[in-house]
């Protein structure tokens, strides 16, 4: 009778969750994922993750490596045998005529989609409470296409590059992934009253887009509007869709607004290769080597690589053991306001998988 009375309702209907989920044959076969610690806290967070993982007996087998050095064979035959990148740390060199190995990996893989998470944690203090906003950020051009030359002497020209090809991408895959899931509004970025040419072209395509989409509400909002608006009443957004730079700087104060980089996770997806590392990247040099990374953000990241892979029970079981280790707020990192050690905190966390 119960289950009558709430047909149509999944999360109340005593039939929610309980058919049982089937894998393709061999998908328990260990499968292999291109480590990459990186510099700065990236070693400490790389240990974290494999920790955990052998807690959780996951299927996974990471080919390890110091740093996205894709001018080196091994770690360039690693990423096209395995097609998933975990990365820990960033490559961050000071040259100025360096081009970051991150930027090249992006565009030599097709990551077109950069996808950040930003969601209030438990026991986390921040100014706003209960936002769930994803960034979806299109990741291969725009400002960060790498064209600057100095036309003469103290004059710099740096190309902005905007194509239709590139933005239809983007606005596709943030319209199916808000479909996929359940989300209710696409809010596209831009700078049309000024770039008319090129953000016009952006915005062209995400209308095209809309159009086939139209149980999604869509608006549109400038990117000045935009980072005021975040601030004032981030409850606003759902789906945020924005071109290469605004797309960084809103994920930016996104991750502020959640609590900082050790929480947020990211990814970045391509039509064959997938990269998944914090939301917003940083070396975090101040505190590397010390026991004091948040380890979350990373970790999360992890757990959205396992739903990619097909492995969601994995993903849900690190899942369940992050969030309950937050809300029983024993164990904390002195980032979110505890005096708990990365390692302290990941113990905390396997503890938990170990009662699951």
């Amino acid at each position: 009778k119960q289950s009558m009375k709430v047909a149509g309702n999944a999360k109340s209907c005593s039939f929610a969750n309980k058919i049982t989920y089937l894998q393709r044959p061999g998908e328990a076969k260990n499968k292999k994922v291109t480590l990459i610690e990186g510099i700065g806290v990236g070693p400490e967070l790389s240990q974290s993750v494999r920790q955990v993982f052998k807690e959780a007996v996951v299927p996974i087998e990471f080919e390890t490596f110091p740093a996205l050095n894709m001018s080196d064979a091994e770690v360039r035959d690693s990423i096209e045998r395995n097609r998933v990148i975990m990365k820990c740390g960033l490559d961050n060199r000071k040259d100025k005529h360096y081009h970051d190995n991150t930027i090249r990996v992006r565009g030599g893989l097709n990551l077109f989609a950069d996808v950040v998470h930003a969601i209030s944690f438990p026991n986390v203090s921040t100014r706003h409470e209960g936002i769930d906003i994803v960034v979806i950020r299109e990741n291969t051009e725009g400002e960060y296409s790498g064209l600057e030359h100095e036309v003469y002497d103290g004059v710099i020209e740096s190309i902005k590059i905007i194509t239709k090809q590139k933005s239809l991408q983007i606005a596709e895959y943030a319209f199916e992934y808000a479909y996929l899931n359940d989300r209710r509004k696409v809010t596209a970025v831009h700078k049309a009253n000024i770039m008319k040419l090129c953000d016009g072209c952006f915005l062209e395509a995400c209308r095209e887009v809309a159009e086939r989409y139209p149980m999604i509400k869509y608006e549109e909002m400038i990117i000045d509007n935009c980072c005021m608006q975040m601030t004032q009443n981030p409850w606003q957004f759902d789906v945020m869709l924005l071109p290469n730079l605004y797309g960084s700087i809103v994920s930016n104060i996104g991750t502020a607004l959640a609590g900082g980089p050790g929480l947020t996770p990211g990814a970045n997806i391509g039509s064959a290769h997938a990269l998944f590392e914090q939301g917003t990247r940083h070396t975090a040099f101040d505190i590397a080597g010390q026991n004091k990374v948040n380890p979350v953000g990373t970790l999360l990241s992890s757990v959205m690589m396992l739903r990619y892979m097909g492995l969601p029970r994995f993903g849900d079981m690190i899942e369940g053991a992050i969030f309950k280790t937050l809300q029983e707020n024993k164990v904390r990192t002195p980032d979110i306001g505890g005096m708990n050690s990365t390692i302290e905190f990941t113990d905390e966390i396997c503890a938990h998988l170990k009662d699951h």
